[in-house]
């Protein structure tokens, strides 16, 4: 039985309204997550049972046990909302729930005004009525020109409402957004508790955009001058933490969710930028403490730490600067822990892909004045292009290929040099720990005395992808107020081990000096991480199709490995290793040296290798001869594919270094009930604020939303086979979700009477 995992990275886009779109979609992501859970646990799913079924069915019929671990989530604007609650609940284990009540009731102009902005009575600011009529009830006004007639009336009364409330302020409250947002994620917490939806210790990454408005000055290096001021408004608010091995845990501080999501969301004009007083009289409301305060900040705003500027900063919607946050996305890829092989997929969810062509449809000429305006504020900073964030992925993905390539065409050469050191005799028997010890050394050194040149470069590329580890490890335990910039912390570094001789690694003679070899082996954890995944990989993709070894005996081996990996990957991501390092750290500027030899002495690195090397004895005793002699054909011969590899992967190998594919869930990609944006959603009136002003907008928007991400679910889950499905039996699996979708939502979703039983007839014509 083949086992993968379908590991998820999301960016969820703002748009203003169609957030609640977004928010069916994340639903289903959710939902999706619950049912791989409870499948492998043996556990209930009460709101995931057809995803579990599609699971299922996927192990009977096509032999694959697959996992959905969703573990990267960013976002910006009123996506950001959206990942920051989806993060909590895949976290902690709660239910995602709370936040659909916050959509639906509460997403709404007249819940969100400010208080002093509501008009006094119905003939306030009579004096603007005028204005009124000519905004609002002119041939050709803005509310014609973009709202369906049976939703004018009501549009028109809450933007006049508007209108005559305050002016020249935000109509709406950041105090009141911030409390709803409070509330939303108190009654998760108080609702349903269940376990969080990743393994115990896999890291959950969260990042959703800001923009500090006034920004602060970083320092450019140039050549001339040699430093240069530039002001900085991007402020990506991030949080990591490994997955706890219970629920109900929050992802951080209450204080520290509501202030990412009030942030990101910030739309300029509609609320008041946020600055931390309004987190201070929200906590203040209910005597609530922030304990990680200080930390807290330091973090996501060390420069205005430094000078004392905190209180002043003033951020506004994240979207206005980035609004599709993949970058964040692909350096969380980071150091991921990987039990059994891994598809990894970037999703990303752009409600209305069709904005182009609908610009197209109703013309390129003159743009009219609240067009503009609104245009302005709502979609332009929004929509630019994504072409360089993709782009980038491929260009990952085509590197991957071609280190595979090169890989593949080593092999024969490679094998044939672990041949000639050892001898076929040494794959007839049964290795000893320590006989692999000797042989790994024996193999080491063959493979740099027999590079030549190109050891040299290789040296170089280890030591500088070590030293950059061990820089970002000694600023991850460095106070946080005081933490000297990355680059410093790796320049004293280098400066150390130069003073210790190791700025040559090779000899005259070849291979490496014996202080490099000493180095490598204490701080080298990326070299044993490479060889392991170099192993994995070639169990799950190479090996598979050899008829003398069977598929219960590649899983057994695919287990083991993984297992085995599972030592180092604590170690390597460096988190958690004391008092000691953290004060080495803190005074890594005066002594590198010792904090060099601190965390040599923390990780223990050639202990954890006699562990691991026990536990490959023991995996390559139970293998048959052929699968035997392959693992250690692998495992020797890697030092002789990392010497010319390396070089090439322009970065240490820690990351999931295989093809990333992406997705995108839009209304544009799920046609199997109606087709195309247009015709399914209606917050893309009002220039994408309609939501806003009608709950029957929002629930037809979060049903087609779920409907939407199911649909895209299913064709997710089966693009993880290596041969397609046949169609019929995929129309099948989405039809049994879209009715239990909707058998789901009947009761909640009652402003239009029509829409769910209108939908249950359109699936049951068009997928009969």
């Amino acid at each position: 039985m083949r086992q993968k995992e379908l590991r998820l990275a999301l960016v969820c886009y703002g748009g203003v309204s169609l957030a609640v779109y977004m928010h069916g979609v994340t639903k289903e992501i959710w939902h999706l997550a619950q049912a791989s859970r409870a499948y492998h646990s043996g556990e209930g799913a009460p709101h995931a049972v057809g995803y579990v079924r599609l699971l299922r069915d996927l192990e009977q019929r096509h032999r694959l046990r697959l996992r959905i671990l969703p573990d990267i989530l960013t976002g910006a604007s009123a996506g950001g909302i959206n990942a920051v609650f989806l993060a909590q609940a895949i976290h902690s284990g709660q239910s995602l729930d709370p936040l659909t009540d916050l959509w639906l009731s509460h997403a709404d102009t007249d819940s969100l005004v400010a208080r002093e902005a509501v008009p006094a009575w119905r003939f306030a600011k009579s004096w603007a009525q005028p204005l009124v009529w000519w905004l609002l009830r002119r041939p050709g006004n803005v509310v014609s020109e973009s709202v369906s007639p049976e939703t004018r009336a009501e549009v028109r009364g809450k933007v006049s409402r508007l209108i005559r409330g305050r002016w020249f302020q935000p109509p709406f409250s950041g105090l009141r957004f911030a409390r709803l947002l409070r509330d939303a994620l108190g009654a998760m917490r108080a609702g349903p508790q269940g376990q969080p939806l990743l393994p115990p210790g896999h890291p959950l990454d969260l990042f959703v955009t800001a923009t500090d408005f006034h920004g602060y000055l970083a320092l450019l290096p140039l050549n001339s001058p040699p430093l240069a001021e530039e002001s900085e408004h991007r402020m990506p608010v991030g949080f990591r933490s490994p997955v706890p091995a219970a629920g109900g845990e929050d992802l951080a501080d209450p204080a520290e969710l509501v202030f990412a999501a009030r942030s990101t969301a910030s739309f300029p004009g509609a609320f008041p930028p946020l600055q931390l007083a309004e987190i201070d009289a929200l906590l203040a409301e209910t005597g609530t403490d922030w304990p990680t305060r200080t930390a807290f900040l330091a973090r996501v705003m060390p420069a205005h730490v430094r000078q004392g500027r905190t209180e002043q900063v003033s951020l506004i919607d994240g979207s206005v600067l980035v609004n599709a946050p993949f970058a964040e996305a692909t350096r969380a890829l980071e150091g991921r822990p990987a039990q059994r092989e891994v598809d990894r997929r970037f999703i990303y969810i752009d409600p209305r892909p069709n904005r182009h062509a609908a610009r197209q449809r109703n013309g390129d000429g003159a743009v009219s004045f609240f067009g503009a305006i609104f245009g302005s504020l709502s979609t332009i900073p929004r929509e630019q292009p994504i072409r360089d964030n993709l782009d980038q992925l491929a260009a990952q993905s085509r590197e991957a290929d071609r280190l595979r390539q090169v890989i593949g065409a080593l092999r024969p050469e490679v094998e044939a040099s672990v041949e000639r050191l050892f001898g076929r005799t040494l794959f007839l028997d049964r290795p000893t720990a320590r006989r692999l010890a000797g042989w790994r050394e024996k193999a080491q050194q063959a493979a740099a005395e027999q590079a030549g040149y190109a050891f040299v470069p290789y040296a170089q590329a280890k030591m500088a992808g070590i030293v950059d580890r061990l820089a970002r490890i000694i600023a991850d335990h460095a106070p946080a107020a005081d933490a000297p910039p990355l680059t410093t912390i790796a320049l004293r570094l280098r400066e150390e081990l130069a003073q210790r001789g190791l700025a040559r690694l090779s000899t005259p003679a070849g291979g490496a000096t014996p202080g490099a070899i000493a180095f490598f082996r204490a701080h080298d954890i990326g070299f044993r991480i490479r060889r392991l995944r170099l192993i994995a990989r070639r169990l799950s993709r190479d090996w598979e199709l050899d008829e003398s070894i069977s598929a219960a005996d590649l899983e057994r081996a695919r287990e083991a490995i993984y297992e085995i990996l599972a030592l180092y990957f604590p170690l390597e991501r460096g988190r958690d290793l004391g008092p000691g390092v953290t004060a080495a750290a803190g005074n890594v500027l005066i002594a590198p040296g010792t904090a060099i030899d601190t965390l040599a002495a923390s990780r223990l690195l050639p202990e954890t290798d006699l562990a691991a090397e026990a536990m490959l004895e023991a995996a390559l005793a139970a293998m048959p001869r052929p699968l035997r002699r392959r693992v250690l054909l692998t495992y020797l011969g890697f030092p002789f594919y990392d010497v010319a590899t390396l070089p090439l992967l322009r970065e240490d190998g820690y990351n999931e270094f295989d093809p990333i594919k992406v997705d995108r869930i839009s209304p544009e990609d799920a046609l199997s009930i109606r087709g195309g944006t247009e015709e399914t959603l209606r917050g893309i009136e009002f220039y994408n604020f309609g939501a806003f002003f009608s709950r029957s907008y929002r629930e037809n928007d979060y049903l087609w939303g779920r409907l939407h991400g199911a649909e895209r679910v299913v064709d997710l889950v089966y693009s993880t086979l290596d041969q397609p499905a046949p169609e019929a039996e995929i129309r099948a699996a989405k039809k049994a979700l879209f009715l239990a979708i909707l058998d789901e939502e009947e009761q909640r979703l009652t402003a239009d009477p029509r829409l769910v039983p209108g939908l249950r007839a359109e699936i049951a014509a068009k997928l009969a």
